[in-house]
């Protein structure tokens, strides 16, 4: 089964929300440290913190920024703890005087002192050139000008490149992602003030689904916008899984109509049967040699029959009678009644469209004493509820064997079980 990661994006996203979630779901905090490296080991140091929003516990990822000795007196209530990423839902050039705007190679330079694998590494250097790209686009520069006012700085850098550490370490085979509550209002940027959401988020998103809500503040943050539309696989509600963490991620400020969280889920993806349409062709044959019967399953089965078999019923006269029933894909239904008509006497059908469900299926090879045979197990629920030995390995191995098939059948059955 695979593994699955959902974020529930309710009151939006951002960089420090994602990674606050993603370690009260269980990341540890010195792996985090670890995978930065360098980024935090001299003028920053990240921690986090146990919170409240609208009564919901949750954990804030926070950037401490330390200040030079000489200026520690002047400015320590400007910058010995910072809630970064544009402190979601505001902005960060409130503040942009204590932030350098880096361009994209400075970017890279702090990406390569980072301990993220080779992979990683390349993964975060193409999240901030997708970034430079947009920024460019929406400004008409060159890329090579692009100085990355919404997520130059360090403490922002930091967020990205922690969450390509962090979902690395969850190791999650489908991101699967809600639609996107991204607020309302206006926001302060360093080109000016915008509606919600801002210019880059829109690009970043692309064709994500997005949403306005009642809380008037930006709420989906460039960097949140980047990540999202990086690594979800695809977008909507909660999928069929079965839970194994979750964790809670907080914003900075705190609504008093709902939790400024985001919330992660991670887990297993449920098995779920299969649920498709197909079309019953159906006709009572009273008048033909029967012989011709197995001719007629044999051409339904090359023209793309899913299923064929035969019923005897007693029909009109009191005469005994054969009930021919064929299930197929709807499309091939006129081409099948051609068969029908043409391979049997009948001179009239029936046909209607019905649901089907099935069970997830796979095939596994089984050793036994004799030789290997194959099984088709069938699931449900996470639970196996079918698993049955190929007749035909079993005839065969019989055959080899100088056994009866019965007998091979429950030499498979115990290789099976144990």
């Amino acid at each position: 089964m695979s593994r699955i990661l959902y974020l529930d994006c309710f009151s939006g996203i951002s960089g420090d929300m994602l990674l606050g979630a993603l370690l009260d779901a269980g990341l540890p905090l010195d792996r985090l440290r670890d995978a930065l490296g360098s980024l935090v080991v001299n003028e920053y140091d990240i921690d986090a913190t146990r919170v409240l929003r609208a009564g919901v516990s949750a954990t804030k990822f926070v950037v401490h920024e330390h200040p030079a000795p000489s200026t520690q007196h002047d400015h320590d209530h400007d910058h010995h703890h910072r809630d970064h990423d544009h402190e979601h839902h505001d902005h960060p050039h409130d503040h942009e005087h204590a932030h350098p705007h880096r361009s994209l190679p400075e970017i890279f330079e702090l990406i390569d002192r980072s301990a993220l694998s080779a992979a990683g590494r390349e993964r975060a250097r193409g999240l901030f050139r997708r970034l430079a790209e947009a920024e460019a686009a929406i400004h008409q520069m060159p890329v090579e000008q692009v100085h990355l006012h919404e997520v130059g700085a360090l403490d922002s850098i930091i967020d990205i490149v922690g969450a390509v550490f962090a979902l690395e370490w969850f190791g999650a085979d489908q991101v699967v992602c809600s639609p996107l509550n991204v607020g309302g209002g206006m926001v302060n940027s360093a080109h000016g003030v915008f509606p919600v959401p801002a210019p880059a988020t829109v690009t970043l998103l692309g064709d994500a689904p997005i949403y306005g809500g009642a809380v008037q503040q930006e709420l989906v943050t460039p960097t949140g916008a980047l990540i999202v539309s990086a690594y979800a696989t695809s977008f909507g509600p909660i999928p069929a899984m079965s839970i194994e963490r979750v964790g809670y991620g907080a914003g900075a400020r705190d609504f008093a109509s709902t939790p400024n969280v985001l919330r992660i889920m991670v887990g297993r993806a449920a098995d779920k049967t299969t649920t498709d349409r197909v079309t019953v062709i159906e006709c009572e044959i009273d008048d033909m040699n029967p012989q011709i019967f197995g001719v007629a399953m044999d051409r339904l089965y090359e023209g793309g029959a899913l299923e064929v078999f035969y019923a005897a019923v007693q029909m009109k006269k009191n005469r005994p009678g054969t009930l021919l029933t064929v299930v197929a894909p709807p499309e091939l239904r006129s081409a099948l009644a051609d068969i029908v008509f043409r391979e049997t006497t009948t001179i009239g059908l029936r046909h209607y469209d019905v649901d089907r469900e099935c069970l997830r299926r796979e095939t596994v090879t089984v050793e036994t004493p004799i030789g290997a045979i194959r099984f088709k197990v069938a699931w449900r629920d996470g639970r196996i509820i079918n698993a049955s030995p190929e007749f035909e390995d079993c005839v065969r191995l019989a055959a080899a064997s100088n056994l009866s098939v019965k007998e091979v059948q429950a030499l498979a059955v115990k290789a099976y079980r144990s």
